[in-house]
């Protein structure tokens, strides 16, 4: 399945933004959904996942990135907060069935084109 992130933009360092992942198939809100992203010159890497029966979640790695679910919309949210230089990167959601993996060679389906997201300071 092949999903693709939205929201993407320019904000100032210390900014909020919230990042989109719609899918058609209401199914899919029984599926993890899992945000990844992928610097200039870095390789992609996992920054959040929902589980298949949550409706929020944390960040892997920092409290900063939030995860909300909204069934009704078959939409998951990235909410990212304080958002500093070194967030600057293309996001992508992905799912890979109802468990959360995120480590992105695991990945097994194509990957959507992302959207990009600029702090500057």
């Amino acid at each position: 399945v092949q999903l693709q992130a939205s929201g993407g933009g320019l904000v100032q360092s210390g900014g909020s933004l919230r990042l989109s992942c719609t899918y058609r198939a209401p199914g899919l809100n029984n599926w993890a959904i899992m945000w990844f992203r992928q610097a200039p010159g870095r390789e992609r890497e996992g920054v959040a996942c929902i589980y298949g029966g949550n409706d929020r979640a944390d960040g892997e790695h920092s409290s900063r990135f939030t995860v909300v679910r909204d069934r009704a919309k078959n939409t998951v949210y990235l909410q990212i907060n304080n958002l500093q230089p070194e967030d600057t990167a293309v996001y992508y959601c992905a799912t890979d069935g109802p468990l959360c993996n995120l480590n992105p060679a695991h990945h097994r389906g194509p990957w959507g084109q992302g959207t990009l997201v600029t702090v500057s300071s």
